[in-house]
């Protein structure tokens, strides 16, 4: 009797083992599942947070004509002055998009303000649809805020990831960017939900 449920016990925790590994593993897809191709819209927002990838997804999403504007996200509005534009301002520029095609949020901050600032704006301007880029770990956060800002709304919401060479969706704990990135973002959704969904 006591070797069975011995026997019984050592089942439960290798199978828990075998599982908690298995979720481990599956957290790249998890984070990055909601990902999507491109679709023609209104306007292109490219989410702050960037080191250069964003912008320069945007820019090749208004290059191939997906959007007929852009939406800087995330500029620090006390840094912010329009005859001196930030950095990703100038590289969006540099990159063939013209300065009458862009428009600057300098007001959001987090992910939930960029959500709810780009409503306003599409409401404003009478946009329909918008593509939103960041990087593919961020993805899952993204569908979760937009989903709930945009929540009884028509407009459209199409979830454009960036292609980093650091990302790997089966290996990304083999990376240590992208380790980090889905270690944070596995917490931060943790907090969105408790705070914001």
């Amino acid at each position: 009797m006591i070797k069975a449920f011995f026997h019984f016990i050592t089942f439960v925790l290798l199978s828990l083992a075998s599982l908690a590994g298995v979720v481990f593993l599956c957290l790249g897809f998890v984070v990055s599942f909601p990902a999507q191709e491109p679709e023609k819209a209104d306007v292109i927002v490219v989410l702050g947070g960037d080191s250069g990838l964003r912008v320069e997804k945007g820019a090749e999403l208004y290059k191939e004509g997906f959007a007929p504007k852009v939406l800087l996200t995330g500029i620090d509005a006390r840094f912010y002055r329009p005859g001196h534009p930030n950095w990703r301002e100038r590289r969006m520029r540099a990159l063939g998009v013209p300065k009458k095609a862009i428009k600057v949020d300098t007001e959001s901050e987090t992910t939930w303000e960029e959500a709810v600032n780009a409503s306003e704006t599409l409401h404003k301007n009478g946009w329909k649809s918008a593509i939103v880029v960041s990087d593919p770990p961020h993805m899952l956060r993204i569908h979760q805020t937009w989903s709930r800002v945009f929540e009884g709304s028509s407009k459209k919401i199409i979830l454009v990831p960036t292609e980093p060479d650091w990302w790997n969706t089966l290996l990304w704990w083999k990376n240590k960017t992208s380790y980090r990135f889905v270690i944070s973002e596995i917490k931060k959704n943790a907090y969105y939900y408790a705070v914001y969904l």
